[in-house]
């Protein structure tokens, strides 16, 4: 029997839990959980009277929010890709093409500068297989300017037009005097006539010339474009 005016553990935990449901059943309550759930993917679960061993708990459930898609994606898929001014696409294709030209020069200049008696032969074997790189290269970049001024036509008499058209012609002749001396050196490599040895050095001649017409092409172009380097 308890002591009169004294309340029992019991009595004060069913007060305490009559005035927990009370509080948690108010509208302002709900909408509060409502919000957290809604917000952080939480609800929350009252297990009893903390005096009975229960506890307030919150526990992770799956409300099925929906997330956002990445904007800065969608922002940028959207976006319509600026499309490049034609004559400034041609005219970057025409630098390349100098810069490859003036490169192709100087190493073919390398090349014809050693002396077979006073440089080793791994030098002359590298420097050939750089020429052959700068050979493939330039005949990209003239394909490449091919390609960017087949439709194009300056809306002014523009001088790097006509040295950059130049340039090109420079090194397609130098292009073809370069693999004529190639399938002539091919077909020689057995049979080694006078008259084979002949046209093979005017070949190697006339490739000299177009190597030559090509740096006077290329000096020209780069009069147009004085800071280009």
């Amino acid at each position: 029997m308890k002591p009169a005016g004294r309340p029992g553990v019991t009595d004060t935990a069913d007060r305490f839990d009559a005035a927990t449901r009370r509080t948690l059943g108010t509208p302002s309550a709900r909408k509060t959980r409502e919000r957290a759930s809604r917000h952080e993917g939480l609800e929350l679960t009252v297990c009893g009277s903390i005096f009975h061993g229960g506890r307030a708990t919150a526990r992770l459930v799956s409300h099925g929010v929906s997330r956002m898609p990445n904007a800065s994606r969608s922002n940028s898929a959207a976006q319509p890709e600026v499309s490049k001014d034609p004559m400034l696409a041609v005219r970057a294709r025409a630098d390349a093409l100098y810069r490859g030209a003036i490169e192709c020069c100087r190493q073919h200049d390398r090349s014809a500068k050693l002396s077979d008696t006073e440089e080793p032969d791994l030098e002359h074997r590298h420097l050939d297989e750089l020429c052959k790189m700068c050979d493939g290269s330039l005949a990209e970049l003239v394909t490449a300017y091919t390609e960017a001024a087949a439709h194009v036509h300056p809306n002014e008499d523009e001088a790097w037009w006509h040295k950059a058209n130049a340039l090109w012609h420079a090194s397609r002749e130098y292009q073809r005097r370069h693999a004529t001396c190639d399938d002539l050196a091919k077909s020689l490599s057995n049979k080694r006539s006078a008259e084979k040895l002949k046209a093979m050095q005017m070949e190697y001649e006339l490739e000299a010339s177009a190597l030559l017409a090509l740096r006077h092409a290329a000096g020209a172009y780069h009069k147009t474009r004085p800071g280009l380097t």
